[in-house]
């Protein structure tokens, strides 16, 4: 295997969600090369698990970013792919969606309408 492209791993953020198998992280840079970040239809319903999930997820992305820019790293491309373009937004005209350095932004107006549970200081998951 040659060497893999230097990714931030965001420390302290969490591996997945509970119970179900779904990460929310990834432990290494993928071999086969990047992840595109991409906007993915999504037909996750309120209260359906896939929608608790997606609000899982935008409430970690919130609590330990905040409003500020954040590096995609090892943040898992399936679950940002599913906010993309909506909830999280590139943050510069630059963006690079095969890139793990690439800057991204939630979109506090839109994420707060769509998933105002995850804006709450404790999620129940």
């Amino acid at each position: 295997m040659g060497k893999l492209p230097d990714m931030t791993k965001h420390r302290g953020f969490p591996s997945g969600m509970p119970g179900t198998g779904v990460q929310f992280t990834i432990r290494r840079a993928n071999p086969k090369g990047v992840t595109p970040i991409k906007k993915l239809p999504r037909r996750a319903r309120p209260g359906t698990q896939e929608h608790r999930i997606d609000a899982a997820f935008l409430h970690a992305l919130w609590h330990y970013f905040g409003a500020e820019p954040f590096e995609r790293g090892n943040l898992d491309a399936a679950r940002l792919n599913l906010l993309f373009e909506r909830e999280v937004l590139p943050a510069n005209k630059d963006f690079d969606p095969l890139s793990y350095e690439a800057m991204l932004v939630i979109n506090e107006k839109l994420a707060r309408e769509s998933f105002p549970e995850a804006f709450e200081d404790v999620m129940e998951v």
